[in-house]
């Protein structure tokens, strides 16, 4: 054979070889192709075709309606109204800014407000609306909906909104919702839902899990762009729970229009054996509709730069000098220490010591006192050696036992704690140790020492109810994001010893029941409306020697705002005490004669009412929707 026919059969070999490899791999790569795509058609098809349908169709939320708020009796407190609120669809609108400028007629949009939504209006896509203003009135919907026709892509939606019928009267109690913050966002998806509101401040924002509900779902098919094509399904949320407190509206609108002839002061009025708190005032007050509704930049600025702070609840985060209506925690702690309480103590109006002079209120002094005289004449001199004798760690432990000193946990949200200054605090916040005369000022509730009228009132109700723990709730039901709702268990025992606790009660009986006693024009003769207390008069300022000597300044002659403050705290009825009062006059001058009548008022209309007796209701939806 020839070299020429053996080059070419060794041709012929490697192209055939080469023929083979690649249609092997021609083979094994459709081979490949084949499985894939029997791979994603067959064995995977349901997973992409749910995919597909979740690109295709949208799971969005629904908010669900709120909680209503209502008072023992049903009264609503915090309702939802149906409200009309203007979208434009920039898509649908031939000129928005021409079409802005044709509304303004009709709504108050001045050129920012305009120049903000045609901001909007081009930043979103297309065919979403965007809302212009809410909380419509029906006179601003019917004028919309006659020009509809010259005003292209403005249409109206309808929703709900939060409204508040006692408006000034529980604002403190309510509080008000608002629109979520950043700072807010916690992972629920409700949350993120557009327009959705959550509580602020008050019983809103305590309870605001129980009030939010569930959310309900809708399905929508939507096309490439996002644009809703139909609805498919749609699932209702659950309504929030309903809230219903402890107050008596009848009695809290009382105490409102009675503090409202003062400047500025608060009340508070609970039951002593269950905490229920009946009424918790504090004046002036604020509409919280203004928050719902929206208020100007002016309006905003007025009512957060008052001086007299209408936002502040000052019955429960307002602090004030608690003055003489805590002189028998004074004594409760000399009790416990030992000291008799029939010892007297000679007041000559004042008391010396080393080269300080501590003043009693009483210039002439009181003369020879024992334990419940000083409290019925509120004679300080008595207190001042007391205090001496007692020691500031023992007074300090007494009264936090009655609720002194810290937050008492109110089902509320903003409480102040207060002060009870001992020895370490003042070395800690004032970086100064302690000092005798820190003691004796601290026995009439004056120097470092602060409370609240809530704190006050709490005090009160431990002092007459056999000595129980009792704390305040506006709830009935507890709320916990645990276990929901929930019953609160009774007080605990405070371990003061009746016999001890009875001398504090004559004591406070006399101070309105005797000849001698500071509140002594205020008596009442029928035993049903009888009642005890506690004076109190809190300083606001240094009263120097050198005016002492000319002669102290009476309240009147001095500036408001340098006036002493007035304190009351009282209970009835006077045998079985069932309603506990504090009251607080800011620059109100003397205890006796400004907050102890108010007080005495608002007392014997919590016995003309009794809302003990009723316990709280449920609302009717149909009747407060």
């Amino acid at each position: 054979m020839s070299p020429t026919v053996r080059d070419d059969e060794a041709s012929r070999d490697l192209f055939n070889r080469r023929a083979i490899v690649v249609g092997g791999a021609k083979v094994a790569l459709v081979s490949a192709l084949i499985g894939r795509l029997y791979y994603l058609q067959v064995v995977e098809s349901d997973r992409y075709k749910t995919l597909a349908d979740e690109n295709r169709i949208n799971l969005r939320l629904l908010a669900p309606p709120r909680g209503y708020i209502v008072d023992r009796n049903g009264e609503p407190l915090a309702v939802n109204d149906k409200s009309y609120r203007v979208v434009i669809v920039g898509e649908k609108a031939a000129d928005v800014s021409e079409t802005l400028v044709k509304l303004s007629s009709i709504l108050p949009l001045d050129e920012e407000a305009r120049t903000r939504i045609e901001g909007e209006v081009g930043k979103n896509r297309s065919f979403i609306p965007v809302t212009i203003a809410e909380n419509l009135t029906w006179r601003q919907v019917a004028q919309i909906e006659v020009n509809s026709l010259s005003l292209p892509g403005v249409s109206i939606e309808t929703g709900q909104t939060r409204r508040y019928p006692q408006k000034d009267v529980a604002a403190h109690i309510v509080g008000h919702v608002g629109a979520v913050n950043k700072d807010e966002l916690t992972g629920d998806p409700l949350l993120e839902i557009p327009d959705f509101k959550i509580g602020k401040t008050g019983v809103e924002r305590f309870y605001d899990l129980a009030l939010r509900g569930r959310s309900g779902a809708m399905q929508v098919e939507v096309n490439a762009f996002g644009r809703v094509i139909r609805n498919l399904s749609r699932e209702p949320g659950r309504r929030g729970d309903d809230v219903s407190l402890t107050i008596d509206m009848p009695l809290q609108r009382f105490a409102m229009k009675r503090l409202a002839r003062e400047r500025s002061a608060a009340a508070v009025a609970m039951d002593v054996h269950n905490g229920e708190v009946f009424a918790l005032a504090s004046a002036p007050s604020y509409d919280p509709n203004a928050f719902v509704e929206g208020m100007s930049t002016a309006e905003w600025r007025a009512l957060s730069t008052n001086t007299l702070s209408p936002l502040q609840n000052k019955s429960a985060a307002g602090l004030y000098h608690p003055g003489s209506t805590i002189k028998q925690l004074v004594l409760l702690a000399a009790l416990e220490a030992g000291i008799d309480p029939y010892q007297t103590v000679f007041c000559n109006g004042h008391y010396d010591y080393e080269e300080d002079r501590f003043h009693c209120w009483k210039r002439g002094g009181h003369g020879r006192m024992n334990g419940v005289q000083a409290i019925a004449e509120s004679c300080d001199v008595y207190f001042y050696e007391l205090a001496l004798k007692v020691g500031i760690d023992r007074i300090a432990a007494m009264m936090n036992r009655f609720g002194l000193g810290a937050p008492i946990g109110l089902d509320f949200g903003i409480e102040a704690g207060g002060v009870v200054p001992t020895r370490d605090w003042k070395l800690t916040n004032i970086g100064d140790r302690w000092r005798i005369g820190d003691t004796i000022v601290a026995s009439i509730g004056q120097g470092y020492m602060l409370t609240t009228p809530l704190q006050l009132a709490v005090m009160t109700a431990r002092m007459v109810n056999g000595g129980y723990a009792v704390r305040p709730r506006l709830s009935r039901q507890l709320f916990d994001p645990e276990r929901g709702l929930y019953t609160p268990p009774p007080a605990a025992p405070i371990g003061v010893p009746p016999e001890h606790l009875a001398l504090v009660r004559e004591g406070m009986d006399k101070v309105v029941n005797h000849s001698s006693g500071t509140a002594r024009k205020l008596k009442i003769d029928n035993p049903a409306f009888a009642f005890g207390g506690k004076t109190g008069t809190a300083q606001v300022r240094r009263i120097t020697m050198a005016e002492r000597e000319r002669g102290v300044l009476k309240n009147e002659d001095l500036p408001w705002e340098q006036r002493d403050h007035a304190l009351f705290v009282g209970y009835a009825p006077l045998k079985a005490p069932r309603y506990a009062v504090s009251v607080v006059v800011e620059h109100g001058g003397g205890g006796s004669a400004v907050a102890a009548p108010l007080a005495r008022e608002l007392l014997i209309a919590a016995l003309r009412r009794d809302p003990s007796k009723s316990a709280p209701q449920r609302p009717d939806v149909a009747q407060a929707g």
